[in-house]
């Protein structure tokens, strides 16, 4: 007599893989399901309305594309706002990445109080970073302004000094100007590298240390397996960290565009409808930006298995 053993549903490594991120994801969708996608619909119509509040409540009137065609072709600041925005976007996020991997290498080093390090590096993402920041950025104003011969004597030969030394290596005039802007920059970019420079530190981390004894073995220079192990398999991270760094420096309150966006709301109850046209607009230039990188970056991206 044969016993039937009821076969259940078999599942591949991969989909019981698939299963368990949906798993971590599933709160974010339930959340986005239940408290953002209702917002999220009722704004795309306000864009293209005319809303007016009253006692009554909240009166739409359709009016098309009219409040777009007045965000992108009227609105005397919107769209050189936009521009300025996108720019400092590409300016920024180069400067983010290579700092904050810069950082994780320094961190990835064995020294002694390297975890108060790890700690303090991060202090300005937990705590009131922006008060932190324009504490920081006063006073590297007040010592620039400073009447004091000495220190402003001794930055300026440093500065110079530096700037002598870029022009020795043949560094193009631009690439050079670039450099000493971000350096200038410093700590406002370092406010930013917090979240990145930890992921960074954890795909180093992870990278197989019998990479680095093969790569000794076949005699390769520190130089050499940088490029050819340590880069190739923090690529996906590197990716990873551009989408979350161009988000966070799109949707950071220090965005003057998100600013001109809550002027607007306010400015009167009649350009509620535009200010929604001008968030739309700018969430549709953020996706196709997204989509670009994405699509530019993952061709480069190496997955060891």
């Amino acid at each position: 007599m044969r016993i039937r053993r009821k076969r259940g549903l078999r599942l591949t490594l991969q989909q019981r893989r698939d299963l368990v991120g949906l798993s971590f994801t599933l709160p974010l969708i339930v959340g986005f399901v239940l408290f953002f996608l209702y917002p999220f619909a009722q704004s795309l119509l306000y864009s293209f309305s005319k809303l007016t509040i009253s006692r009554e409540g909240i009166a739409l009137d359709y009016v098309g594309w009219a409040n777009y065609r007045e965000a992108l072709l009227v609105h005397p600041e919107y769209v050189r706002v936009l521009t300025e925005t996108i720019v400092k976007m590409v300016v920024d996020v180069p400067l983010i990445l290579a700092l904050s991997f810069f950082a994780a290498l320094l961190l990835n080093q064995k020294f002694r109080g390297r975890l108060p390090v790890r700690v303090i590096f991060f202090l300005p993402v937990i705590y009131g970073a922006g008060v932190i920041l324009k504490m920081e950025s006063t006073d590297y104003m007040m010592l620039l302004q400073s009447t004091h011969a000495g220190a402003r004597g001794e930055m300026i030969s440093v500065g110079a000094s530096l700037r002598s030394f870029l022009m020795q290596a043949k560094l193009p005039e631009a690439l050079l100007l670039y450099i000493m802007q971000g350096i200038a920059r410093v700590p406002e970019l370092v406010r930013s590298c917090g979240v990145q420079t930890l992921v960074f530190l954890a795909g180093l981390q992870s990278v197989p240390p019998a990479l680095f004894e093969a790569a000794d073995v076949e005699g390769s220079t520190a130089w050499e397996s940088f490029w050819m192990i340590t880069l190739p398999m923090m690529s996906p991270l590197i990716l990873t960290n551009v989408v979350y760094t161009v988000v966070d420096f799109f949707t950071s309150g220090r965005s003057a565009l998100l600013g001109l966006v809550q002027k607007t709301a306010f400015s009167s109850g009649s350009s509620y409808g535009l200010s929604v046209a001008m968030s739309w607009i700018y969430f549709a230039a953020i996706g196709v930006i997204l989509a670009t990188t994405i699509g530019v970056i993952s061709r480069k991206v190496f997955y060891h298995e």
